[in-house]
C-alpha cells in the first residue's frame, strides 16, 4: 500500500532557520517511532538565500574564499551533519529536505538515494536534458565527450532510526558563479551547472517543482 506525504513548502527561508525546522520535524519522527508509531511523512521544500554548506567528512579547504570575502558577497557558512562535502545553496534552486520513515517504505539509504537520483533524472529528461548518475559521486551529473562533468543536482542526506533529513538541490536559475568559490562536492575537475544554463534561458521553478514532486513520489510509492 502506498503511504501518503505532507510537503511544507516554505518558499524562501534562511539556511538556519530551516534546519531548525527539518531538525524539529526529525526529532518529531524519532519520537513517533520511538513510542511504537508510524510517523508521517515529510518533505520540506526550501529556496535559501547565498548559503555554503560543508558536510561531515568534507574538508574546510574546498571553500576558496576567505571568511570576510564570504560576507562580502552577502554568503553564509555551515559545517553540517549530512553526507558528502561542500555545496551551494541560493536563490533558482530548489532544495528539498525529505522527512521520511524508510522502514515504512521498505527502503535502505541506498535504495533512497537511488529514488532522489531517479526522480531528478526523470525530470530533467521532460526539458530535454540527458543526465546521470556517476559511480563513486553522489548527485546527478551531465557527462558528455570532451567537457568536464557538469553536476545539476546535489544529494546529500542522513538517517537515524530509518529517518531520513537533509536531502537534494537542483539547480534550475541559480547562479553558477557562487560555484566558482568552492571546489563543487570536492571535486577539483568537474563542474556546476543548471537548467538555465543547459537550456539558455529562464525555467519555471513552480513547473520543476511539480514535476520533479510527482517523479519523487512516484519512485517511493508515495501518494501526494
Amino acid at each position: 500500500m502506498a503511504a501518503e506525504w505532507e510537503v511544507v513548502d516554505v518558499g524562501t527561508m534562511a539556511f538556519g532557520e530551516c534546519w531548525e525546522l527539518q531538525q524539529r520535524l526529525f526529532e518529531e519522527a524519532i519520537g513517533e517511532k520511538k513510542a511504537g508509531r508510524t510517523p508521517r511523512q515529510k518533505i520540506i521544500l526550501v529556496e535559501h538565500p547565498p548559503v555554503y554548506t560543508l558536510g561531515k567528512s568534507g574538508k574546510e579547504s574546498n571553500l576558496l574564499i576567505t571568511e570576510a570575502y564570504l560576507r562580502s558577497i552577502g554568503a553564509e557558512f555551515y559545517h553540517i551533519d549530512r553526507g558528502g562535502d561542500i555545496t551551494f545553496h541560493g536563490p533558482g534552486q530548489i532544495v528539498g529536505y525529505p522527512i521520511l520513515d524508510l522502514s515504512a517504505l521498505g527502503l535502505g539509504l541506498k535504495g533512497y538515494i537511488d529514488a532522489i537520483e531517479g526522480a531528478v533524472i526523470d525530470t530533467m529528461a521532460e526539458w530535454g536534458i540527458r543526465c546521470q548518475r556517476v559511480e563513486g559521486a553522489s548527485g546527478v551529473w551531465i557527462v558528455e565527450p570532451h567537457r568536464p562533468m557538469r553536476k545539476i543536482c546535489a544529494v546529500g542526506v542522513k538517517s537515524s532510526r530509518w529517518v531520513t533529513m537533509h536531502g537534494f538541490a537542483l539547480n534550475v536559475n541559480t547562479n553558477l558563479g557562487y560555484f566558482r568559490h568552492i571546489n563543487p562536492c570536492g571535486f577539483t575537475d568537474r563542474t556546476a551547472t543548471s537548467m538555465a544554463e543547459e537550456l539558455g534561458g529562464e525555467i519555471s521553478v513552480e513547473r520543476v517543482k511539480e514535476r520533479l514532486l510527482d517523479h519523487l513520489a512516484e519512485k517511493l510509492n508515495i501518494i501526494k
